[in-house]
């Protein structure tokens, strides 16, 4: 039985489901298989990037499913090589041809980038895409309070998502806070904090006693009652189908803020600071 998996809405009226799939470094045949069994346990929301090379395995998964291609939210985003206008055209058109889905869902600016200083003429290029049918709803991701200001103020138009690092020891909570300020939904990326020694934290494993949850559940509730829409990636099948069933209990305002209180000032798991961080070719 497959769990139903509730919707936000964003600000371009497109529904998004409250959970999604991370495949970061799942590829190949081995990976088109995990990806389609997280199709089968219920997940629609299948979220790649051309920098993680598995475009092409994901859209094998959609294929074999034979699920309507109108019931997935396909996400792809841009990698920092393919900023300037022209080339960023080329680059969606490339991860639709490799994805085989005729049209991206969600496509993100996947960093701004601002010492190369082009991801203004990026959201432009994936603005005319969107006229042009290529793409519902663009976003970007890792991108702070002053480049989405500078994007909504030369392009008037508002990214419909900011996907962010976000776990239990890098809250975020000043990101989500300008996020909402401005309308965009935010997503967490490596939402369970990618091992880290969170999972083993004593206030999470009480919460998973007093819930009958594992840690992972706790963690992806305490995203979507925060208003965060997490992308966990797992290739592990039972992890998979464990990490949708956070619909059925609800954490209180206090044990929230008791999650809140793990965050670190030095949290992030790699360093990767928006601000100064030149992404991987």
């Amino acid at each position: 039985m497959t769990i139903k998996i509730p919707n936000v809405i964003l600000n371009d009226g497109y529904p998004l489901p409250a959970i999604g799939l991370g495949t970061y470094q799942v590829r190949g045949g081995m990976g088109v298989q995990q990806i389609l069994q997280a199709i089968r346990d219920g997940y629609r929301s299948i979220d790649t990037a051309t920098n993680y090379d598995n475009e092409g395995a994901v859209g094998e998964a959609i294929r074999l499913s034979a699920i309507p291609r109108s019931q997935f939210i396909v996400t792809s985003k841009l990698p920092g090589k393919y900023h300037q206008y022209d080339e960023a055209t080329k680059a969606i058109s490339e991860s639709i041809y490799r994805l085989g889905v005729g049209y991206l869902d969600l496509y993100l600016i996947h960093w701004p980038l601002p010492k190369r200083d082009h991801y203004v003429e990026a959201f432009q290029a994936m603005i005319a895409a969107k006229k042009r049918g290529l793409i519902r709803s663009i976003g970007v991701s890792n991108f702070e309070p002053e480049h989405l200001d500078r994007l909504i103020k030369e392009t008037g138009v508002t990214p419909a998502v900011n996907q962010l690092e976000i776990h239990p020891y890098w809250v975020q909570q000043r990101m989500l806070e300008e996020d909402q300020k401005r309308g965009i939904v935010t997503e967490a990326w490596s939402p369970l904090g990618r091992g880290s020694a969170a999972l083993f934290e004593p206030v999470i494993q009480e919460l998973a006693k007093k819930y009958d949850k594992n840690v992972g559940q706790i963690i992806l509730r305490w995203h979507v009652q925060r208003g965060i829409v997490p992308i966990p990636k797992s290739t592990n099948l039972n992890h998979q189908r464990a990490n949708l069933d956070i619909f059925d209990f609800k954490l209180t305002p206090a044990e929230i803020n008791e999650i809140n209180g793990l965050s670190k000032q030095d949290g992030r798991i790699d360093g990767q600071d928006p601000n100064v961080y030149e992404e991987f070719e």
